[in-house]
């Protein structure tokens, strides 16, 4: 089966050798964002902050892919402190709706370019 890799500049350049998602037959695999502001290169302040960016990057990903956020089937999310978690439920909730995708979420030590959060997801291209 062809893969294609899958890059908008309206999502961060990736920090490393991999692609922002990869599409393989009626799937996208999307790499892992973190807060970066595509603009300005820089990572906002704070986990609310963080995470909302980090949607939004993913978002873009997923239009590149000629869908959006609610052709997310899995998502998960890296945290640095578990702490936020309740937080992170409750950003969710503004980008998600029911049927909500199924997730895992994990407590790092630590995340590229000191961010707090990254989030990566599995994405169906056909609803």
């Amino acid at each position: 089966m062809d893969k294609e890799a899958i890059s908008t500049p309206k999502a961060p350049k990736a920090l490393g050798p991999y692609s922002q998602a990869i599409k393989v037959g009626k799937m996208a695999f999307l790499s892992g964002q973190i807060g970066i502001i595509p603009e300005t290169n820089e990572l906002p302040e704070g986990f609310i902050s963080q995470t909302h960016q980090c949607i939004k990057n993913l978002a873009c990903v997923t239009h590149a892919l000629g869908g959006d956020l609610n052709h997310i089937v899995k998502l998960t999310v890296y945290l640095t402190d578990m702490e936020n978690f309740s937080t992170l439920n409750e950003i969710m909730t503004h980008y998600f709706s029911p049927p909500y995708p199924a997730r895992a979420v994990l407590a790092v030590a630590k995340l590229p370019r000191e961010a707090l959060i990254e989030v990566e997801g599995i994405m169906l291209l056909e609803k």
